[in-house]
């Protein structure tokens, strides 16, 4: 059975700046995106306690419910772009979903409507995210994975420090009106659905696949075992909510809540693709390895942290972690599961990610309300160090056994 699945030789992927076609322009459509979701997103926690009067504790339950939505979907969203074969028209709906949260956001006048907000945009998220990192995965070369999604995660981490710049600038401007203020952030938003309609080209294989089930069997034990590894992690690693609030416990002053995340996300977006091309040279596993231990060190950091200037290093030294792990992880990834399973990986990633993240967000404010704001810093960092051993422990290598064009069941001379 012939199939011409190698779509890094196809015309829609002619390199750009040294980058193919569709993971330049995917990486335009998250610099706008995220420079919309960015905006606003560092405000959300202050709005939610400040202006609505809601209690911590319902920043985690909104956190927790939203990215776990987002979560489930991923792995629907993944599954169905294995299915059919085609990656951009679930990503066009997933990114348009979220662009149609932020007016919901700007009319919310008390908590449960901003829980509706962030319900859809993050819904959007969830359609999208799967398709997408599959579309970027069919777009590269094997030995240029890390480098195609360190690359992506730079630009979607520019739009998301630029985001709060603009909140820095703008918000004064308008007074501090939250609402006038989150209606700006639909602009960006379509920008980005335009660039992704326009510009991202995908062509289909040629032969129809065999039904492929939304289930982890086809996968080996090395993807299963790193989804546990992710699984631990992630208990431990609450909503980045709790860091914004936590900057505000120790006396950072609102006003520059959005610059501190603007250091984090400028930290993020410049290192990703370095790291995502070091991967390429030495393994990822190594650079996983690392990142887990900066987030051990950064979450220790904010428990004992007592002074607003040191909040600044704990987000610059956030940002090196995200480096190390995120585009990594999709990475990682692409190396260890069939390329016919990639959106369904991708979904099964971020699906545990998700189921994760509601525990660990109610936890968290939990142990904030009833104990201290050190507390849930403290949890996450021993968690993350038990995560690192067993990432150590049971997955040996770094899972590059399998070519990215090999299909389950099919001999390479077959694809």
């Amino acid at each position: 059975m012939q199939i011409k699945l190698d779509r890094a030789q196809q015309p829609a992927n002619k390199k750009i700046f040294g980058f193919s076609r569709n993971v330049f322009f995917l990486g335009l459509v998250s610099l706008f995106t995220d420079i919309s979701t960015e905006m606003i997103y560092p405000l959300i926690p202050i709005f939610l306690t400040t202006i609505l009067g809601a209690p911590v504790a319902v920043v985690g339950l909104i956190e927790g419910i939203a990215e776990s939505t987002a979560s489930v979907l991923k792995v629907f969203s993944g599954w169905l772009s294995d299915r059919l074969r085609g990656r951009k028209k679930l990503t066009v709906i997933g990114y348009g979903l979220a662009a149609l949260g932020k007016p919901i956001l700007a009319l919310s006048f008390v908590w449960w409507e901003v829980l509706i907000a962030r319900f859809v945009d993050r819904s959007g998220k969830g359609v999208r995210t799967s398709p997408r990192d599959a579309l970027i995965a069919d777009s590269s070369s094997s030995e240029e994975y890390g480098k195609s999604f360190g690359f992506h995660r730079s630009m979607d981490t520019f739009g998301a420090a630029f985001g709060p710049l603009l909140a820095f600038a703008v918000l004064p401007l308008l007074h501090n009106n939250f609402r006038a203020y989150f209606s700006l952030a639909i602009i960006p938003a379509f920008i980005g659905v335009a660039v992704l309609v326009l510009f991202i080209k995908e062509k289909a294989g040629t032969v129809k696949l065999a039904n492929i089930k939304l289930s982890l069997k086809p996968f080996d034990r090395s993807f299963k075992l790193f989804l546990l590894v992710v699984l631990v992690f992630t208990i431990g690693n609450s909503s980045d909510a709790f860091l914004i609030l936590r900057a505000r416990n120790v006396g950072v002053a609102i006003v520059f809540i959005p610059l501190i995340y603007f250091v984090f996300n400028m930290v993020y977006a410049v290192a990703s693709t370095p790291i995502g091309s070091l991967s390429d040279r030495i393994g990822r596993k190594t650079v996983i390895i690392a990142g887990y231990l900066i987030f051990s060190l950064v979450y220790l950091g904010f428990a004992l942290v007592k002074s607003p200037f040191t909040i600044w290093l704990l987000f610059a030294a956030y940002g090196l972690y995200y480096a190390f792990t995120e585009g990594i992880f999709k990475a990682f990834t692409a190396d260890i599961v069939p390329s016919n399973l990639r959106g369904t990986a991708y979904g099964f990633l971020n699906l545990v990610l998700g189921i994760a993240l509601l525990p660990a967000s109610l936890i968290a404010g939990f142990l904030w309300d009833k104990i201290n704001p050190s507390a849930p810093f403290f949890f996450g960092s021993a968690i993350s160090l038990l995560a690192l051993i067993i990432f150590i422990l049971l997955i040996p290598g770094d899972g590059k056994k399998r070519l990215p064009h090999e299909i389950e069941g099919l001999p390479e001379a077959d694809i």
